[in-house]
C-alpha cells in the first residue's frame, strides 16, 4: 500500500530525492516516488511540478531547462529537518508493506492448516 503524499510533505520527499540522486526531470522524479512506495494525487507530474515550484521561491531547488530540476541550496538546520521527516515517512512505507506481507502470510498459513 503505497502512501499518498502532498504539501509539505510531498515537497520534502521531492527535495530529499533530488539531494541524494542529483539532477531529475520531472517525470524522473513521479517514477521514483513510485518506485519508494509514495503515491499523489492527480495526474503525478503535475502535482510533482507544482510542488518544486514552491521548493524554487526558497531556493531548495534549481531549474534546469524545462522539466529538469536539481538540489539547490539550504541551512543544514532545514536539510535535517526534511531529512528527519523523510525518513520517517519512510519508516511507514516499510511498516506499511510489513503488514501487507504479514497479512498475506497469515492467510496462506490459515489455508494450509
Amino acid at each position: 500500500m503505497a502512501i499518498r503524499l502532498r504539501g509539505t510533505e510531498l515537497r520534502y520527499v521531492l527535495t530529499s530525492i533530488l539531494l541524494l540522486y542529483g539532477p531529475m526531470k520531472v517525470s524522473e522524479l513521479a517514477e521514483e516516488l513510485t518506485r519508494q512506495g509514495f503515491t499523489v494525487d492527480g495526474r503525478p507530474t503535475k502535482t510533482v511540478s507544482d510542488a518544486l515550484r514552491w521548493e524554487r521561491r526558497r531556493g531548495r531547488v534549481v531549474r534546469l531547462g524545462w522539466g529538469g530540476y536539481g538540489p539547490g541550496a539550504m541551512p543544514r538546520s532545514t536539510e535535517y529537518r526534511i531529512d528527519q521527516r523523510v525518513l520517517a515517512l519512510r519508516m511507514a512505507v516499510r511498516k506499511s508493506l510489513l503488514a501487507e506481507q504479514l497479512e498475506g502470510w497469515e492467510e496462506g498459513w490459515r489455508e494450509r492448516v
